[in-house]
């Protein structure tokens, strides 16, 4: 029963993986021990799994049908750990999770080192990177994600709010080069103004989006900037040096607001922001210590994330 098991999810992996030796890491295998599952599993079947060449792998019409039912039979398993876990009186366990560096290290960190201290079981493997992990291949139980979602058939999202966006700028720059009272005022007089803008890869900065305060469709203000980085750390230190006006999220502004170095330069009829969202491998159940730390994120995250960010959050919905 035991060869026979690890046949069927040595087929799946090496399904969704696209090829053995991905599945082989996947699950932690050698590539051969990954083929040779597979080889006796189609032995026993007594029908070919997958059509080979000498540069691809695909599924045959039984493949196709093979994988089908092994998918919802190894979700069916997932769902039952999960229903075991679920059942205990605290989350216990490692979570695996990516999240954005600089948003991850000052809005999420501390609301999951908080939680870890409320809960001894819980064990917390944290990443902190822009980069789009793959978190079927990679083995990640949970990752945040900024912006707009690819459809999916594997993941599933839930909500967590928006990164409201603000345009901000210091008392003194304000003083010498006048104040816009809203979008349109900064559009005539963008050529009197200084910008600092954020961009990566040596490309021009990003143009700053908002919504047309009469009509709520979106639009672009390409930004003319004096100063352009990859670090919104560095684009928010320049708004403070003096140096130009910034777009940057109401959460990194806060503490400069509160200091007096940065104001908000004018209110936005209609808020922009990023939608932020927690993004999982699709399961029928998710592990307690999973459900935990999403539900805490989408019940204190809005309040970090700006006042325009406290709507209520969404139930899951494919990613």
């Amino acid at each position: 029963m035991s060869e026979r098991l690890q046949g069927i999810e040595a087929f799946v992996a090496a399904v969704e993986a696209g090829s053995f030796a991905q599945a082989a890491a996947r699950l932690g295998r050698t590539r051969s021990a990954v083929g040779k599952s597979i080889a006796r599993l189609e032995q026993r079947l007594a029908v070919r799994l997958f059509q080979r060449t000498t540069r691809s792998q695909s599924l045959t019409d039984d493949g196709q049908a093979y994988y089908e039912r092994c998918r919802r039979a190894l979700d069916e398993l997932d769902a039952a750990d999960a229903a075991v876990d679920a059942g205990r009186h605290a989350p216990a366990g490692t979570l695996r999770m990516s999240m954005p560096a600089l948003f991850g290290r000052v809005c999420v960190a501390p609301l999951l080192m908080e939680l870890a201290h409320e809960h001894e079981g819980l064990r917390l493997d944290l990443q902190f990177n822009d980069r789009r992990v793959d978190l079927v291949e990679e083995r990640m139980d949970l990752a945040l994600r900024s912006g707009p979602l690819d459809d999916s058939s594997t993941l599933a999202a839930r909500p967590l709010g928006h990164q409201w966006m603000g345009v901000y700028a210091a008392p003194a720059y304000l003083a010498r080069h006048g104040r816009p009272t809203g979008w349109e005022a900064l559009l005539e007089t963008a050529g009197s103004h200084r910008f600092a803008g954020y961009g990566r890869d040596g490309q021009r900065p990003s143009a700053w989006l908002y919504r047309d305060g009469a009509t709520g469709e979106l639009r672009e203000f390409p930004v003319p900037a004096r100063v352009r980085c990859d670090s919104l750390e560095v684009v928010a230190a320049s708004a403070v040096a003096g140096l130009g006006m910034v777009r940057i999220p109401q959460w990194l502004a806060a503490g400069a607001v509160a200091g007096g170095t940065l104001v908000q330069v004018f209110e936005e009829a209609q808020p922009f922001g990023y939608a932020l969202h927690a993004v999982w491998p699709r399961a029928r159940a998710l592990p307690r210590r999973t459900r935990v730390v999403i539900d805490t994120l989408a019940e204190r995250l809005p309040a970090v994330l700006g006042p325009a960010g406290r709507a209520a959050a969404e139930p899951a919905r494919p990613a």
